[in-house]
């Protein structure tokens, strides 16, 4: 519990959780989006905040850090990202996919069953990254459909992707924004816009009810890690086994080299025969 305490105590803006709570607050949220995309928002409603799209039980589910709705029905979802994560399978990076499967997940979210698809509200899935993804050193890197035979050619489908590289050297970007990249990089407070997000993860930080929230989440994701990993060495032991026997192992040797029991060893070698 110490060292939860701990981490709860060393969190940033570059944390899911903290950074979920922090664009929790309508005025900054509103300020991040209006400064980002230059635009003006009178208000936004908040859907589920982490929700869990989970359209088929054979599909896979993900947790959405922010979703948001502006008063024109402009849907935004915001994710901080921190690693840039490699699939070890396939050794390619999974940020470009993971924003199409996001893309996917909250587009059946939004149109009820039996709706037409133009009904579909304009979208924006944006990820703020702490490293340079495309490494051109852009501040932001914006996607929409194009025509490969006509460049000017757009695909009004309304769905807009942004990657926000906080390592960034150049480009178009607000001072504010440009002041929340300095903070999310080295906690540099240097504008009003950053000292009322500071401000507001100190509070957090004061809530005991936060605090709780947070060890209660650290504690059911170290459970599903450690299934995971359970279940992964049960795996391992299987394939293994199924090795072993194929070469002519004896089953009390195969259970010695895997920690299987005897009858688990047998039953496997049952299977392959």
């Amino acid at each position: 519990m110490q060292n939860l305490a701990t981490k709860f105590e060393n969190l940033t803006i570059q944390s899911d959780f903290i950074f979920k709570k922090v664009m929790s607050r309508k005025r900054i949220c509103i300020h991040l989006l209006e400064e980002l995309l230059q635009i003006k928002i009178a208000d936004i409603s908040y859907f589920e905040a982490e929700k869990s799209l989970e359209p088929d039980y054979a599909s896979r589910g993900i947790r959405l850090d922010i979703i948001v709705a502006d008063d024109k029905n402009t849907h935004y979802n915001l994710e901080m990202q921190v690693n840039n994560i490699k699939n070890p399978d396939t050794k390619h990076y999974v940020l470009p996919k993971r924003t199409r499967y996001y893309q996917a997940l909250m587009d059946i979210d939004l149109l009820q069953k039996g709706q037409e698809y133009d009904l579909l509200p304009p979208t924006y899935i944006i990820f703020i990254c702490v490293v340079d993804f495309f490494a051109k050193g852009n501040y932001v890197y914006t996607f929409k459909k194009r025509c490969l035979e006509d460049m000017e050619l757009e695909l009004p489908d309304e769905a807009t992707t942004m990657i926000l590289n906080t390592k960034g050297t150049h480009g178009n970007i607000s001072k504010d924004i440009k002041s929340f990249y300095d903070y999310v990089n080295n906690h540099i407070i240097n504008s009003d816009f950053t000292r009322q997000i500071d401000d507001e993860i100190s509070y957090l930080k004061l809530d005991s009810k936060v605090r709780r929230e947070f060890m209660l989440l650290e504690a059911r994701l170290l459970d599903e890690r450690r299934e995971g990993k359970a279940e992964g060495e049960a795996k391992e032991k299987l394939a293994t086994a199924k090795r072993l026997l194929s070469m002519g192992l004896s089953v009390q040797d195969v259970a010695k080299g895997t920690s299987l029991s005897v009858e688990q060893v047998e039953k496997i070698k049952a299977e392959q025969e």
